[in-house]
């Protein structure tokens, strides 16, 4: 595919702007789009290159974008559980209206689109791990309905608009993911670990801790969405580090990082959280050539080093 004009929604969030300075960096132009409900404009504000352009805005509405774009990059969203349970409408709205005008804009422009999916379309999973065919076991009602079923309905769209308009689609399953740009309170168990660690409080697991995760560092993942993004892959295409992990392992990884002399205590398991999480990725290898690269002791090491920054700032405002 050639170089083109980007345009990618959500540009301003953890993943969002770490896609930005791939796609300048390989010489891309792009329009970040973003209303800063769960973004942060502190993710984009290093950015000073002339291929850079960002628009704040509600993509739930209707989108124009003057000019040619050749792909679109769907990743507006409240992403984590306190996002979603805090903005449960705009959770609903971004996943369906919001998907829907960035899919008719795709249309209007013969423009590529691609669709931030989640492993949370898998729900609280039956089988392990968890492979593209396998439709999933989700309460549509429950507390994560609106993130799990926003983004079902975003996966469904994106395919009648492939099948019925013609639209170059393309659906990324993303897996837990972490790194540098993940806010302090986001929720999620590693920046949640990482925060009480440093601050030697107590850090708290959920349930008993025997839950699991796989956590993907963000280089590897914006390594896959950019192979996926120029691949000719329209099915769902799980991303994420196969290396699964326990929640209370997790948290005993962030003591030793950190050094820290925090005490883990045990808090009631939230509705509907999954007991099982692990991506088969089997076809990202076989149709991407990717898997991921960065261990986890290094990522950690290198997410450690920015939380550290992100604490003393905070400390000294």
């Amino acid at each position: 595919m050639k170089k083109g004009r980007v345009l990618i929604t959500g540009g301003a969030g953890f993943i969002g702007s770490h896609l930005t300075d791939r796609l300048i960096q390989e010489s891309y132009e792009v329009i970040c789009m973003d209303n800063l409900i769960t973004g942060d404009i502190a993710n984009i504000a290093h950015i000073r290159d002339e291929k850079f352009s960002f628009i704040h805005y509600d993509v739930t509405n209707y989108i124009y974008v003057e000019g040619k774009i050749d792909c679109i990059l769907h990743f507006a969203s409240p992403a984590s559980p306190m996002d979603y349970h805090s903005f449960p409408i705009q959770t609903l709205k971004v996943g369906s209206l919001g998907t829907h005008k960035a899919l008719g804009l795709a249309k209007s422009k013969g423009a590529r689109f691609l669709l931030a999916s989640t492993s949370e379309v898998y729900g609280d999973p039956l089988i392990h791990p968890q492979r593209e065919d396998y439709w999933g076991n989700v309460n549509p009602v429950g507390p994560r309905g609106v993130y799990d079923e926003a983004k079902r309905f975003a996966e469904a769209l994106t395919m009648a608009y492939n099948r019925y308009h013609g639209v170059e689609t393309r659906i990324a399953r993303i897996f837990n993911t972490y790194g540098q740009r993940m806010r302090l309170n986001d929720g999620r168990a590693i920046p949640t670990f990482m925060v009480q660690a440093l601050k030697e409080e107590d850090i708290t697991v959920f349930g008993d801790g025997t839950q699991t995760r796989s956590f993907c560092y963000i280089d590897d993942m914006v390594d896959g969405i950019y192979r996926l993004l120029h691949s000719d892959v329209n099915a769902p295409v799980n991303l994420g580090n196969p290396e699964e992990k326990t929640v209370l392992e997790m948290a005993k990884d962030i003591i030793r990082t950190t050094k820290s002399k925090s005490k883990i205590v045990f808090k009631t398991l939230p509705e509907d959280d999954p007991k099982i999480r692990q991506p088969d990725i089997s076809k990202a290898i076989a149709l991407l050539g990717w898997s991921p690269k960065i261990g986890l002791a290094e990522g950690l090491l290198n997410t450690l080093s920015y939380f550290e920054n992100k604490l003393n700032k905070a400390r000294k405002s």
